[in-house]
């Protein structure tokens, strides 16, 4: 984080009347978001070592943020749409001895048994020194909800940090005009590079507008088709779900995505195809990425001019992306330094993910390994292979394979908004037959021989979907009865 806050100097000294980030109430300059940072690392250096940040997004968060890697501390960003069972686990596995607040979560914050204060209205005090910056000491342990089993944190420096940032930069094409909307958490690794760490090297500026992404997952998209509107921005960064409210919008409401926006990225969850097709539709430029926390959030993104359908891309300048016996292989300067307890990887990371690489170097990612499914029959499945087939039919939104308990292939299928009730009045048989064509010309192994129709949000609410809208598939196995109980087996 060195580079970056050196760069939060420069941009001071040199533009000091640019906004750097603004919420649409209040906007913050170069020049006085680095008085901020100065004031409250001023605060924050008789803090211990290693601090949670359990906010909101807000100015405030990314004041914090950057003022505890001044003073060289391991921050520990917490979910706040984790469960109290799993803020209790964060605390304790990473060995927080304090917790930086907001108003809004100081309940939640004030019964993990650990010092809190709050980062709202922080008193305007006497600033450090930037000689006094160790921000190339700073580190940051990453929890994400993952698809099974409690949060592992993910040890991160600042080498990771600004690697990661410069890099998807430069894939980006990005520059000091632009403007960065920021929907996403910032307890998200991914929003952490994205919307405070690759604008600041730059001298860019974000835009925060949180709120939206709760309302479309809600399944009211107005609040993400204002949000662009009304910032006309030129880059953000989106998971599926988000991209599918607004492209839903849009098309619903017979509007397009304003012209002032070159790139939107899309992660955290494979991206159907049409989906993308969909977006391009509605002037959406979407762009298909791939990365993980434990190699410091984006690996590989399309860029513009090459964008290749089914693909994620390829990798970013400095990462290395190698194919071993199926499994994707990352090496380079992004690789964390390991779990917390665990020994450091050195640069080499075996991510658990089947793919391939493309005669023209792009990377397809296929699935994970552990995600394989064995029929009663003996043979292995790959779902994600047969569930993007299905998801690529207009009327569904979500396809998870899994196996019933006499060991065959079923999917349940979330019905696209558009297409639920065409759905839901179609009787199973002819339901079926529609799968079944989507897979045409696949093996009969692999083709599910059941299925149930699914409420998405409904699988959301009951935590059987991680935040970007992976399937938790052990939960989902464990609850396959509740879908398709073995009485009803043909």
């Amino acid at each position: 984080m060195r580079e970056v806050l050196d760069a939060l100097l420069y941009h001071a000294s040199d533009r000091p009347k640019a906004i750097a980030i603004s919420d649409g109430a209040r906007s913050v300059t170069y020049e006085e978001l680095a008085h901020l940072v100065l004031s409250n690392a001023k605060l924050f250096t008789p803090l211990p070592d290693r601090v949670a940040i359990l906010a909101e997004n807000s100015i405030e968060w990314v004041i914090a943020d950057l003022a505890l890697a001044f003073c060289g501390k391991t921050t520990i960003p917490v979910p706040t749409f984790f469960s109290v069972e799993q803020f209790t686990h964060i605390i304790k596995n990473a060995n927080a001895r304090h917790i930086l607040c907001s108003k809004n979560t100081k309940p939640i914050a004030s019964a993990l048994g650990v010092p809190i204060s709050t980062i709202d209205d922080v008193p305007d005090t006497q600033e450090m020194s930037w000689a006094e910056c160790i921000g190339e000491n700073a580190g940051r342990i990453i929890y994400t909800s993952g698809t099974t089993g409690a949060p592992k944190g993910v040890r991160l420096g600042s080498k990771q940090i600004t690697a990661s940032a410069q890099a998807l930069g430069e894939a980006i094409s990005a520059t000091q005009d632009d403007v960065y909307l920021s929907v996403l958490p910032f307890s998200l690794l991914l929003e952490q590079i994205t919307a405070i760490a690759a604008p600041l090297l730059i001298g860019a500026r974000v835009e925060l507008a949180p709120d939206c992404a709760t309302q479309a997952a809600k399944g009211d998209p107005s609040g993400i088709i204002t949000a662009f509107e009304q910032t006309r921005p030129n880059v953000s960064v989106l998971v599926p779900s988000l991209l599918g409210a607004w492209v839903m919008g849009l098309a619903q409401s017979q509007m397009k995505a304003p012209d002032s926006l070159r790139f939107v990225a899309v992660g955290g969850a494979s991206v159907a195809n049409k989906l993308l097709n969909a977006a391009q539709s509605v002037g959406i430029p979407a762009f298909q990425g791939y990365g993980l926390s434990e190699c410091c959030s984006v690996v590989s993104v399309n860029r513009l001019g090459d964008n290749k359908s089914g693909t994620v891309g390829k990798p970013l300048d400095g990462i290395n992306i190698t194919i071993d016996d199926g499994e994707i292989v990352i090496s380079g300067d992004t690789v964390m330094n390991g779990y917390l307890g665990d020994k450091n990887p050195n640069g080499v990371w075996r991510t658990g993910d089947l793919g391939e690489i493309d005669k023209d170097g792009n990377l397809r990612v296929l699935g994970r390994k552990d995600n394989i499914l064995v029929s009663a029959n003996g043979r292995n499945v790959n779902p994600e292979w047969i569930e993007a087939l299905i998801e690529d039919m207009p009327s569904i939104a979500k396809a998870i394979l899994l196996l019933d308990n006499d060991g065959r292939i079923v999917v349940l299928l979330a019905p696209a908004m558009a297409g639920e009730h065409e759905l839901n009045q179609m009787g199973e048989e002819a339901r079926h037959k529609i799968v079944l064509e989507s897979l045409n010309g696949i093996p009969d192994y692999a083709i599910p021989m059941r299925h149930a129709l699914v409420n998405i949000g409904e699988l959301a609410a009951s935590n059987l979907l991680t935040p970007s809208g992976e399937a938790r598939r052990k939960e989902l196995q464990k609850n396959i009865e509740k879908w398709l109980p073995r009485s009803a087996a043909a």
